[in-house]
């Protein structure tokens, strides 16, 4: 659905207060969930050993995990810096803030995983996966840290943009929104899991066509292939957490879902058409905001839920990015760049 820039935050919060008037009800109705009861949280003397598998779903997503290990080595940026240079005012603070919001958004996705979703499910399968899951956010956040060091050399601004949880209001908007699902006691752990997928599907997936889109014009080589690679990343963990999702038997109410996935579709739409105006690096704020609004609606129906938007793709090329993480020539150009395999390439 395409709008006018000026009704794209009124659209959005229109349909988010629809689904708020039911949000009552649902959480109401979420008041009786028993962890003790819910297969994958229930406790299971067997979760110190991996054999015999018993969920191969999750083992293979898994599995599927393992095999696309990379680390920042196979990242080349000595030819970014020179590309930074030649790039306007407005690019470089469209990619500082960029990378900024997905640093200070990894951040908490780690901190969610080690305090909270690690210890609480107890599938050993499972547990494998977020096991591997939180050393490849470590990367995605080594990686974020590099490019932010390599780009910004004023160091008040580096500062700036290191803690953008405090300093930078859009930022910490999406942090504060985040921070209150995972860490609340009273949240049921399908609500904190639809939260997780909002993070990993709409906040940091959703960046991924405007860095895209700027780098198209064969620059920022570097950040280019950190981004193809952390977005395959951001897939997996997204399927993941639908995964799981599915899997649980005390689901919250369909209300209580779309009014999570709605509400991070309104922090994302301001982050990319307000705070930052994706304007400035010539991208349409009504199509930013309608990708956002199809990725939602495709999240929505993975959580088993019916499409809110009914918006279509307008970038094409995203779906060609999303086929191309699923080539094995995109698993042999990360395999031919790490270091470790690089001569025998």
């Amino acid at each position: 659905m395409l709008m006018n820039k000026k009704n794209i935050m009124e659209n959005s919060q229109y349909i988010l207060n629809c689904f708020d008037k039911n949000t009552f009800f649902g959480i109401c109705d979420c008041l009786n969930f028993d962890a003790t009861i819910e297969p994958l949280l229930k406790d299971n003397p067997r979760r110190f050993v991996i054999f015999p598998i018993i969920y191969d779903n999750i083992w293979a997503m898994y599995k599927k995990h393992e095999a696309s290990l990379w680390n920042i080595e196979a990242v080349n940026l000595k030819s970014d810096l020179e590309d930074w240079m030649r790039m306007t005012d407005e690019e470089r603070h469209f990619i500082s803030y960029i990378l900024a919001f997905l640093a200070a958004s990894n951040g908490i996705v780690s901190e969610n995983l080690v305090k909270r979703f690690s210890q609480e499910v107890q599938v050993t399968e499972a547990r494998c996966f977020y096991g591997f899951q939180i050393m490849i956010e470590n990367i995605h956040s080594e990686m974020y840290s590099l490019l932010i060091d390599t780009y910004i050399k004023d160091p008040k601004e580096k500062e700036t943009l290191i803690n953008a949880t405090e300093t930078m209001p859009c930022v910490k908007k999406m942090a504060d929104w985040v921070l209150k699902w995972i860490t609340d006691s009273k949240a049921t752990f399908g609500e904190r899991l639809v939260t997780f997928a909002a993070v990993k599907g709409i906040f940091l997936s959703g960046n991924v066509p405007s860095i895209t889109w700027l780098t198209k014009r064969g620059l920022m080589l570097g950040l280019t292939f950190s981004n193809e690679l952390i977005f395959r990343d951001e897939g997996l963990h997204t399927d993941f957490a639908c995964l799981l999702f599915k899997h649980l038997d005390q689901k919250p109410p369909l209300t209580v879902i779309t009014h999570i996935i709605c509400k991070a579709v309104t922090i994302e739409q301001y982050f990319l058409t307000n705070a930052l105006l994706v304007k400035m690096v010539g991208m349409s704020c009504e199509k930013m905001a309608e990708y956002i609004e199809f990725v939602a609606d495709r999240l929505l129906n993975e959580l088993g839920c019916p499409a809110v938007y009914r918006s279509s793709n307008p970038f094409p090329f995203m779906d060609l990015l999303s086929q191309q993480g699923k080539t094995n020539g995109f698993e042999k150009r990360v395999r031919c760049r790490l270091s470790s395999v690089a001569p025998n390439c």
